[in-house]
């Protein structure tokens, strides 16, 4: 049998832990106990160390909730995994919620959710043919699809992974940038790029994107063609038109399956153009088979400073005055 915490001492606004492995222990303390102090800070309780033992003092709930971090984080030690900081942070998240073993899996890294909704979306993925993930930047929408068009490609789930964006002119014309084609695409799909080197070896992406076992395309190249046994992922779907989003979800060949990705706040089509995102939101609403997650700032997985942008954005642009600039200004970019 695993070693495993052991709990004693339940009483109200006290409890202790006992961990069976003293090197585990060491590890999930942090260097310095920094990952003790980082919960302490977040549930405003007291944490004790004493060898392989945990004291906590504090309000009750908040003591729970401490020893259900350190529990889950020791779980996730003895499944061979790493905690760091981003780690505890997601444990802080995801405290109370039985998501533990779900993880995708990819030659680099396992990946599992930092937060309850992107638990949410890793298994609307796993039961739905075509999921939308909406929401603000930072709270893994695009990273979490990728990692599961990994999973699949190297699980022998689909033949291959359709990467696309529509490339949207950012105050440059394509037609003036220099070099070739592929050259004046690439910055817009270097994100893509980015998630596939995370978690796959670089020359296995190299040999996957020559073989065409992976593509990285701007929208514009899935005109008239049919993709089945892929897995599909549209990013920045907010970009499209209706025209373009439908041409994209009508190429869902047998076996398919497609992740659309996007943030509607974050718009920039010509004025008076709709986007093809908040067109399908109403479209597709009821149909079966098809899915919607949506995150808001308290999902937001990177620096912590990210998602006090985030809503210091949403409480300007949400005020009238704001609407009424928003409307006369010129088009915004992320």
């Amino acid at each position: 049998m695993s070693p495993r915490a052991t709990v004693q001492d339940r009483e109200q606004g006290t409890r202790r832990l006992d961990f069976a492995d003293n090197t585990l222990a060491q590890q999930l303390y942090g260097s310095h106990h920094s990952h003790l102090a980082r919960i302490e800070q977040a549930l405003d309780v007291t944490i004790h160390a004493r060898g392989n033992r945990l004291s906590f003092t504090g309000d009750g709930d908040s003591v729970a909730a401490a020893a259900r971090v350190m529990e889950d984080l020791y779980k996730r030690l003895e499944r061979g995994l790493g905690v760091d900081p981003g780690e505890v942070d997601a444990a802080l998240r995801m405290a109370g919620r039985d998501d533990t073993g779900l993880t995708i899996r990819t030659h680099k890294k396992p990946i599992s959710p930092r937060s309850p909704k992107q638990a949410d979306y890793i298994r609307a993925m796993d039961d739905f043919d075509l999921v939308f993930g909406l929401g603000p930047a930072g709270t893994g929408k695009t990273y979490l699809a990728v990692a599961k068009a990994v999973e699949g490609l190297i699980g022998g789930e689909v033949d291959r992974i359709i990467l696309s964006r529509p490339a949207v002119e950012a105050g440059e014309k394509l037609g003036f940038l220099p070099g070739d084609m592929r050259e004046k695409v690439d910055p817009y799909l270097r994100p893509l790029y980015d998630a596939l080197y995370d978690m796959m070896p670089a020359p296995q992406v190299v040999k996957r994107l020559e073989t065409g076992e992976i593509e990285v395309a701007p929208l514009a190249f899935m005109r008239g063609r049919t993709l089945a046994n892929a897995f599909i992922i549209l990013d920045e779907a907010q970009n499209t038109t209706a025209v373009q989003m439908k041409m994209l979800l009508t190429r869902m060949g047998e076996n398919s399956r497609m992740v659309v990705t996007g943030d509607l706040t974050q718009v920039d089509l010509p004025r008076g153009t709709r986007s093809g995102l908040g067109d399908a939101l109403e479209v597709l609403e009821r149909v079966p088979g098809v899915t919607f997650v949506h995150f808001s700032d308290v999902d937001v997985v990177r620096h912590g400073l990210v998602t006090r942008i985030v809503r210091a954005y949403d409480k300007v642009d949400g005020s009238p005055e704001a609407r009424k600039g928003r409307k006369a200004g010129p088009a915004e970019h992320d």
